[in-house]
């Protein structure tokens, strides 16, 4: 048989069409991570984190999040991503796909650090579902202006510049108590040291923690009366949390940097709301912060919080520090399920 024979094409045909096959099996085997729940309070109950964000690595700082909830609390956590549906890579650049959407149907929990996502209508239609039902949001940095629609579209109200009647400022005003506003540190250059609001020391979301400092800079917000305050960001003159604080009207009075509130979906149902202006990967290498979110996880489930949960790092952990451009490339979400 001579090397150009229709066998050999034929053979050569198939080997690529298999070949193509396994790429995309493997794509889409990769399209998410799930975390079993081990043994805890937590047993039962299932947290869907949504990562998406061009700055702060949410890719890699959710999925350590679920791994800390899954292993030491024994929440089953689900986390998506941000993915380019022709590589199966993780794309934060990308903001309209986000796959698995669906697996909010049976959330008892969000959590959720996207920034201008623009997910399509068969995704983003289980996040209205969730919202309307009333269930619990955690929020995290960017997740204030987490969704951007254009005018036209049926799901404008959650852009982050909403100006529709009842939903100005869309999704993060409505619902997590604010919207973007502005830089009030100055960023990359004055970090954040956390400050427990006064009156608020015995509030069970700060069992445990004593020691907030982040590398990230404070936001301005401007919460309405529907928010409480838990922890105030002082602006730190530098980047290490030996820093002194900076003088003047960054810091008189401190700006908030953690929050509660609730809301209503459209059934009624009343969901509560742990929202925090911190939340970057790097951030997240602060034990504090970490047990302030695991805290404010069982507080918005009605779980009675631990006195100081268990927030240890799970695997290994050595996030990339923020900016635009800076993110991993070539990972899919099965690089960040190691334990």
């Amino acid at each position: 048989m001579t090397p150009s024979s229709p066998t050999l094409s034929v053979w050569k045909s198939l080997a690529f069409v298999l070949v193509a096959c396994a790429a995309s099996f493997a794509s889409a085997a990769q399209q998410w991570l799930t975390f079993e729940g081990k043994e805890g309070p937590g047993k039962g109950k299932h947290i869907v984190l949504i990562s998406g964000d061009e700055e702060y690595r949410s890719e890699e700082g959710l999925p350590q999040l679920a791994k800390i909830l899954a292993n030491h609390h024994g929440f089953t956590c689900t986390v998506l991503f941000s993915l380019d549906p022709k590589t199966g890579m993780i794309d934060p650049n990308l903001h309209t796909n986000i796959p698995n959407m669906q697996a909010l149907q049976n959330a008892d929990l969000v959590i959720m650090l996207t920034r201008f996502r623009s997910p399509p209508p068969e995704q983003m239609k289980y996040f209205v579902d969730y919202i309307n039902a009333g269930k619990p949001i955690i929020g995290l940095r960017t997740a204030t202006h987490g969704f951007e629609f254009p005018k036209n579209s049926e799901f404008a109200k959650y852009s982050w510049n909403s100006r529709i009647p009842g939903w100005q400022g869309g999704f993060g005003r409505q619902i997590l108590g604010e919207t973007w506003v502005n830089h009030w540190g100055h960023h990359a250059v004055e970090s954040t040291r956390g400050i427990i609001a006064p009156g608020m020391e015995n509030s069970p979301l700060v069992r445990g923690v004593h020691d907030i400092w982040v590398p990230t800079d404070v936001y301005e917000v401007h919460l309405p009366n529907t928010c409480t305050p838990l922890i105030l960001g002082e602006v730190l003159k530098g980047m290490k949390p030996t820093d002194p604080p900076v003088k003047g009207k960054k810091n008189e009075p401190l700006m908030p940097i953690a929050w509660t509130k609730t809301y209503k979906g459209e059934n009624g149902a009343e969901g509560r709301v742990f929202a925090t202006t911190m939340g970057a990967a790097t951030d997240l290498l602060n034990e504090d912060l970490r047990r302030l979110i695991v805290n404010a996880s069982y507080w918005c489930l009605g779980v009675e919080v631990p006195p100081k949960a268990n927030v240890d790092i799970v695997g290994d952990y050595h996030p990339t520090m923020f900016g635009f451009g800076k993110y991993q490339k070539g990972k899919t979400p099965d690089d960040y399920a190691g334990e």
